[in-house]
Order: C-alpha cells, then structure tokens, then sequence
C-alpha cells in the first residue's frame, strides 16, 4: 500500500491534527519511458507550509483541500525509465507526501550520500543554508566587526546564518526560547550572546545590553513583539532581512505593532522580505562557500530527526511550536 499525508481541512489559526488526513492506495504503480519510481526517504517540514495550508494570496500557490501537502525531500530511485537516473540513486526536490510515487525526474538533483549525510541536502547545504548564506549576504551586506542579530536562532535557518555571521567577523547576537537553546548556540554554535525571550521580561533593554554598539544586521525569522524590541537598536544605515515571521503565522485577525517607519526613516535604514529562489541564479555559488566552510569544520549544523512516515504531521506542529534544535526532518 502507498500512504499519503493529505491536507483534510484549512486550519482555522494554530494548526492540528485534525487538518491532516490519511490515505492508503493499492500499490499498482507502473513506469513509463521517462519515468522514475522514487520511494521518499527523508521529509522536511519548514514553516512556510503553513502559509500554503491557507487560501491567502502568496509567493507560491495554496496546497488543495484534500490533496497531498508536499515539501522539500530525498528519495531513493527504486526503479528507473529514464537515462538520467538509475536505481539507487538518491535525488533531492520537491515532493508530496507519499511513501512512494512516480515522477518524470524534473527538478530533481542527485544527491551523493557519501559526500555528505542525506538529510544534510535538505538542511546545511540545501535550501536552509542557502537561505541562511544568501539573505545575510545578499541583503544584508555584512562588514567585519558589525553587529548582527538573529531570531529564531536556534532553528533551522538561524542556527546556520549566526555561524556564517561568526566567520566574516561579526558580533553575532542569537534570540532563542529556552536556556537549553540559548547555551547551544554560544556553546556548541560560537554565537557571542544569547537571549531567551521567553524569560526576559526587556527585550528591549536586554537587546541594548546585548549590542552596546547597536545593531547593523536583523536576521528575522519571527515577527512580532521580538522583531519591534530590535528597532530601538538598530543602527545608521541598518540592514533588516525579513526571511518569516512564524510569531503571526496563526493568527487569526492582523497582528498590531509598533510602526516601522519613523525608525526606518532615522536610520535610513532597510528592511526587505526575501524568498531564497530570488536568488537561484547564485546557488551554486553559495553551494561552494556552504561545502567549504562544511567540510573546513567551519560550519556545523544542528537536526532533529523524527523516525516515521506517519509522524510528519506531528513534526510539522512540534516544529512550528518551537520544539526542535536546527533543521526539522522526519525519517521516512
């Protein structure tokens, strides 16, 4: 049997089990020439799945009502018709939710596991790290020795974007929601600092303190109050790359917040949303600073891998609660 992981009902704010739906199909899957049967080995669950779970106008079209979610994901070629690919080759792409399918090999990259781990190709030096590497040097146009702050920095994309601030010289403050989480990422990730928000009552000041200097890069990846605290320290010329704001991701009436343009305009500052495929014509040259730090012990990266197919839905909830260290991935 073939299972899928639809999604049943579009979720009214915080996301549930509920909305998830499972399916089972007879296994009568037949190739034809051009055609490779992929069998889903690893699954990522990232959190601009839950802007597609809504019907809102977005970057990338809605996920239908009773039709499998998909997402980044590696797979092995159980069965090849097509010259391009041979069984037992591992291939990267974009995916629904099924533990096995038939596709035509477009947009699929073959991935080396014996260069790297496979769930690696879906993180450090996948879409997450090419989103870490391009939004900081892309936008936020980093100089040695300035300051850059990082929310959300011990998930996927925070957690690699602190690093990469570590090694072009930068003070690098990361924003976490627990202790645990703080002390990874100036134990274990090099950060200067960590604040968890969760227990700081000041953000404001605890941000000031933090950065005396003032702050010259925003890395945003949530939103909200968070996001409001780090304006009252931003410097002249300030740089602010707004990669998600999964704070107000479930919301269900318009956030409120402080107005961004008196500050913007005092410090003739920038801040600009970004979408890592704005950038796809500099991939591979992202790829080979991401490589080379990698295998130069610059780079390392944090996962929490969650073993079973049926699991994904949970994954997605555990992730968008703030639940994993690094890259989130189910193990199919």
């Amino acid at each position: 049997m073939i299972k899928s992981i639809n999604l049943k009902q579009r979720p009214i704010g915080t996301p549930t089990l509920a909305d998830f739906e499972f399916k089972e199909q007879e296994n009568n899957l037949i190739l034809s020439d051009g055609e490779i049967l992929l069998q889903s080995t690893y699954i990522s669950v990232d959190p601009y799945l839950r802007g597609r779970m809504s019907e809102a106008k977005s970057y990338i079209p809605p996920f239908e009502v009773g039709q499998p979610i998909s997402s980044g994901a590696v797979a092995e070629v159980l069965e090849s018709k097509n010259d391009n690919f041979k069984k037992g080759d591992f291939v990267a792409g974009m995916l629904p939710w099924k533990t096995q399918q038939v596709s035509n090999g477009e947009g699929f990259q073959k991935v080396d596991k014996e260069k790297a781990p496979l769930s690696a190709y879906l993180g450090i030096i996948g879409m997450t790290g090419l989103t870490a590497f391009l939004g900081l040097h892309e936008i936020g146009k980093p100089k040695k020795g300035e300051t850059l702050v990082v929310s959300g920095a011990a998930g996927a994309v925070g957690s690699v974007v602190g690093q990469i601030g570590k090694i072009l010289g930068l003070n690098v403050i990361g924003i976490a929601g627990s202790d645990e989480k703080v002390n990874m990422l100036t134990s274990e990730l090099g950060f200067d600092h960590g604040i968890n928000y969760k227990t700081t009552k000041d953000m404001k000041s605890a941000i000031q303190k933090a950065a005396p200097n003032g702050v010259d890069i925003y890395f945003d990846n949530v939103g909200g109050p968070i996001s409001d605290a780090v304006l009252f320290s931003i410097n002249r010329f300030a740089r602010m790359i707004i990669c998600g704001a999964i704070s107000v991701y479930n919301n269900t009436e318009l956030p409120t917040g402080l107005s961004v343009q008196p500050f913007l305009v005092k410090n003739s500052a920038l801040m600009q949303g970004f979408i890592v495929s704005n950038y796809a014509d500099k991939f591979p040259e992202a790829m080979k600073h991401l490589a080379t730090w990698l295998a130069e012990g610059k780079l390392t990266y944090k996962e929490t891998i969650v073993e079973g197919f049926e699991n994904t839905p949970q994954a997605f909830l555990d992730m968008m609660a703030g639940k994993n260290k690094g890259k989130m991935i189910v193990k199919a």
